[in-house]
């Protein structure tokens, strides 16, 4: 069980990786002006990056989402990275990265009980 948990432990962090590199793409491929693209392939990331700073960050969140409130972080933050990437990319990569996401929090709450990460958790 400590195997499947650490492994998806790290397709999450991976998932996470993608959400940010999700919103950098979507901005960096929108049509209109360079300095448009500039703009938005760096602050996208940063909103996303600052919004699971605040309330996703395992262990280290500033205000810890619990409850539905986790799942609607979750949502918004993994759904907004699937959407960017569908936007930029095609569709079927944002459902696949949705999809993941599914399995990912799905596999963590029948595991644990909660979508919550606990840092050093065992």
């Amino acid at each position: 069980m400590r195997i499947i948990k650490g492994a998806n432990l790290f397709v999450m962090f991976l998932l996470e990786l993608g959400v940010i590199a999700g919103a950098a793409t979507w901005g960096f491929t929108l049509d209109g002006a360079l300095l448009l693209r500039v703009v938005a392939g760096l602050l996208t990331p940063l909103l996303f990056i600052g919004m699971w700073a605040l309330f996703g960050a395992a262990g280290n969140a500033r205000y810890r989402l619990h409850g539905p409130w986790r799942i609607a972080l979750e949502l918004i933050w993994f759904g907004g990275g699937a959407l960017a990437w569908g936007v930029a990319i095609g569709p079927v990569l944002g459902v696949l990265f949705f999809a993941l996401w599914v399995v990912n929090a799905l596999v963590r709450y029948f595991g644990d009980g909660t979508l919550q990460v606990e840092v050093g958790a065992r």
